[in-house]
């Protein structure tokens, strides 16, 4: 029988730490403590004392019901987690037994029960909520249920709870709104046969305990955890020559011990201070580093922590480029300019250049100028090329459109109509008045082409004197300019090839170039004009025939000599028509006077 309810005990005890177990899988794992743990808990509670399969002499302990009873309890910590609780507990069951006991006394006729235990207890803080176990004791001092008298025994308590510490009155109270225990007594009241009115016998009890309260946190437990030591890298990511800085965060140090920080590098240079220290990255190669800390605060375990702390070199990243070029489009010799901006993410210095498919490209930084001089209608392509000084490069690519330029048009010479003197044998050099509507036209067209200029080319036969191609030229211009108006600056005479008695007429407008290597300038003042310059009809007013003055003629060779320039000569001293029903010749341009000659 003994046997078995030590074995009811210690099963009891093992589901209470299984319990404790579950207690704190639910509450989740511990984090940073809010509340400070205390030192000493006073604990009062009202619960609950049922006995299971109790009694003496066919009497149980109580089978069905048992009133309230009180609980209470001082423990002191030893750290943290340990401690030693003294527990002391009243049950009245309030059983009478006068029916079967008419002069049973109090402590015959009611269920009472003291006990008086202690033992460890165990407890694992999870902020607000304090689950514990604990394993108890001691004496226990009951009646039996045959009216036996009270009587000391001994007994063995064991059981889990839970306390939430309240947030008021400084964390020092908390609710226990559970302590289950299992409680197992043992009480010898002596033989069963015993004098009259003494009872005797021997008592053991399983009982079911279940208490809830209030507890009373006194102190604080000073902190003896393991020292706690995280390291951080900031920036964790960095360019060769950057610097990181790894700072240690602690927990649980002792303020009253000195703390030792040590750390190390598996790069860079290390410069430590206390908890911070700095690495320098400058020369360390792309890849992946670690920073390691220690602090210590003794030789102890746990007054000693280790972090890491993980960092990456990166390499340099490669500068950008853009490019433009104005115009993007332009007539072959025009200038384009280029411009480009680069950067670089690490402010890295930066060169710059540029080459293009076609033109002469000038730079001078980040500009440049390209020269399409010469060059055909076609697409440049341009680049801007970026080189910081670690050798990185970037490159940007722009187009620019090339057109020829318009082709100025060159005015062309006109060949007018041209003048024959083979009509009059005895004139050979004299305009009729068929020749004079050729000129008539060509008047016209000057008018009309006031920036054109006219060449009159005078040719004459092989067997004629080469001088009348001269004088053909002349009595042309003398025609146009006194009869028609027109400027002498804007003629010009020359004598050609012995092809014919003709005289051809060549408007050569702005620009344009009378270019006939077989047509040569002459001197005027050598040529000896006589005879009539031009036809004019008879009696005509104001119009009489054009003569000019008899000189003595000279064989001149055409182009013997020659005006300064080949445009148009200056007029001839030729005489003008005299006015009509005079008998005064008129003055000739160049002021000298020429006589009337009959036709």
């Amino acid at each position: 029988m003994k046997h078995s309810r030590l074995s009811r005990l210690l099963s009891g005890l093992t589901a209470s730490v299984c319990l404790c177990g579950v207690f704190a899988s639910c509450l989740g794992q511990k984090t940073a403590d809010e509340h400070p743990d205390s030192r000493f808990d006073i604990y009062g509670g009202y619960g609950f004392f049922h006995p299971i399969n109790s009694g003496i002499d066919g009497k149980q302990y109580v089978d069905d019901y048992m009133p309230p009873n009180a609980t209470a309890s001082v423990t002191g910590y030893f750290n943290h987690y340990f401690g030693v609780q003294i527990e002391g507990g009243f049950f009245d069951g309030g059983l009478d037994n006068k029916a079967n006991y008419p002069a049973c006394f109090k402590s015959q006729c009611n269920q009472l029960i003291y006990t008086a235990e202690g033992g460890p207890v165990f407890r694992y803080p999870l902020g607000s909520w304090v689950p514990f176990i604990h394993a108890l004791g001691g004496g226990e001092r009951t009646n039996g249920p045959a009216a036996q008298n009270l009587w000391w025994g001994w007994g063995v308590t064991g059981g889990i709870g839970v306390d939430y510490v309240l947030p008021w009155f400084n964390n020092h109270v908390a609710v226990r709104p559970i302590q289950a225990d299992f409680q197992y007594s043992q009480v010898v009241y002596g033989p069963l046969v015993l004098p009259a009115g003494v009872k005797g016998g021997f008592g053991e009890i399983d009982a079911i305990k279940l208490t809830g309260g209030l507890v009373f946190r006194i102190g604080e437990k000073a902190d003896k955890r393991p020292v706690v030591l995280e390291c951080s890298a900031e920036p964790n990511s960095v360019h060769p020559g950057d610097i990181v800085t790894v700072t240690g965060s602690t927990a649980n140090l002792d303020p009253r011990l000195k703390t030792i920080f040590s750390w190390a590098s598996t790069g860079g240079k290390l410069v430590p201070s206390g908890p911070v220290s700095t690495v320098d990255t400058t020369g360390l190669a792309p890849g992946d580093y670690t920073v390691t800390g220690h602090v210590s605060q003794g030789q102890k375990a746990r007054q000693q922590a280790s972090c890491s702390a993980p960092f990456t070199v990166r390499p340099f990243d490669p500068p950008s480029v853009s490019c433009s070029a104005q115009p993007t489009t332009a007539t072959s010799g025009a200038t384009i300019n280029i411009a480009s901006s680069g950067t670089s993410a690490q402010n890295r210095p930066l060169t710059y250049s540029f080459t293009a498919s076609a033109g002469q490209l000038t730079a001078t930084g980040p500009t440049a100028t390209l020269s399409t001089a010469g060059l055909d209608a076609q697409p440049i392509n341009i680049t801007c090329n970026v080189t910081d000084d670690l050798g990185h490069s970037a490159s940007a690519m722009t187009q620019v459109s090339i057109t020829k330029p318009p082709v100025p048009v060159v005015p062309e010479t006109q060949s007018l109509c041209s003048l024959s003197f083979t009509r009059d044998k005895r004139r050979p050099v004299r305009v009729d008045n068929e020749s004079k509507a050729c000129l008539d036209d060509i008047a016209l067209t000057m008018n009309q082409q006031s920036d054109a200029k006219l060449v009159i080319v005078g040719n004459a036969s092989p067997d004629e004197n080469p001088v009348a191609a001269a004088e053909r030229t002349l009595n042309i211009r003398q025609y146009l300019t006194v009869e028609k108006g027109i400027d002498p600056a804007r003629i010009d005479v020359r004598v050609g090839d012995t092809s014919g008695r003709t005289a051809n007429n060549t408007l050569v407008p702005t620009g344009a170039i009378f270019n006939d290597a077989n047509t040569e300038a002459f001197d005027e003042n050598a040529i000896p004009r006589t005879g009539q310059a031009y036809g004019v009809s008879r009696g005509t007013a104001g119009h009489p025939a054009a003569v000019v003055p008899k000189r003595r003629r000279k064989r001149v060779t055409p182009g013997a000599a020659t005006t300064p320039s080949a445009g148009v000569s200056a007029e001839p001293q030729t005489s003008a028509p005299p006015v009509a029903g005079s008998s005064e010749p008129m003055p000739a341009p160049g002021g000298s006077t020429l006589s009337q000659l009959p036709q």
